[in-house]
């Protein structure tokens, strides 16, 4: 009797986690864009590494593939993150974004993956981007803007 109680039960359970697990499968949200070719905006993170490079949020730090290194007159580093949200989108981001922390853009690569390079003062940042599907992952690269050295030339200096 007892053995038959457990097998009822252990029966029971199982159907029901099927079923459990069937209709969770069907739940689907709506969509909210109503143009199929304007792209989903990402807002800012609330807490940046980088005072005045911005990050979109639900974007997580990788802290075992980034370094930084920062004093009073000299910054460099090479941040990492990963989150949700398209290519387009994060570029679409970072466009909208850093000029407000008073970068100017100065050029996008776009092959396999995507870069945009930005300069402000005399730091340049340059920031790649990477993913497939709805996920990406963001390198933001930071360093002092090189110094143009002077040309050689044939002729000798008197």
């Amino acid at each position: 009797m007892k053995n038959k109680i457990s097998f009822i039960l252990c029966l029971w359970f199982l159907v029901t986690g099927f079923w459990l697990l069937a209709l969770s499968g069907c739940v689907s949200t709506p969509s909210r864009r109503s143009d199929p070719t304007q792209v989903p905006s990402l807002e800012p993170a609330a807490m940046l590494k980088m005072q005045d490079v911005p990050v979109p949020a639900g974007f997580v730090f990788v802290p075992e593939e980034s370094y930084a290194f920062q004093s009073t007159n000299f910054r460099a580093g090479l941040l990492r993150y990963k989150g949700k949200g398209g290519q387009d989108q994060v570029i679409v981001f970072f466009k909208e974004q850093m000029p407000m922390y008073g970068w100017n853009l100065v050029n996008i690569v776009e092959y396999e993956r995507r870069l945009l390079s930005f300069e402000k003062d005399q730091e340049t940042c340059i920031i790649t981007v990477e993913g497939k599907d709805n996920r990406s992952v963001i390198t933001v690269s930071i360093a002092p803007k090189s110094q143009a050295t002077p040309r050689k030339t044939d002729k000798p200096i008197k």
